[in-house]
């Protein structure tokens, strides 16, 4: 892990794309700015796990739910000429 100082107004940078700049501090907390490209989702930790636990909860519903599902029978085709 990179440990790093800032003061506030100052940025740092991940690659050339992602920066975070410091803008605030308060008692106890930073408030801090995020600029990345839109295709690269940027959520708080917390959001994180949330986001993860329905998704785990979503695919073992899909799963028990095609466990469940009754086969499909056989389709009877005519035989050809009739």
């Amino acid at each position: 892990m990179l440990v790093l100082s800032r003061k506030v107004g100052e940025r740092i940078w991940i690659g050339d794309e992602i920066s975070i700049t410091v803008l605030r501090l308060t008692n106890g907390g930073v408030k801090i700015g995020i600029e990345a490209p839109h295709e690269l989702a940027v959520v708080r930790e917390e959001l994180k796990h949330k986001i993860e636990a329905a998704e785990k909860l979503l695919n073992e519903a899909t799963i028990v739910a095609v466990d469940q599902a009754s086969p499909t029978e056989p389709v009877d085709h005519p035989a050809k000429g009739d």
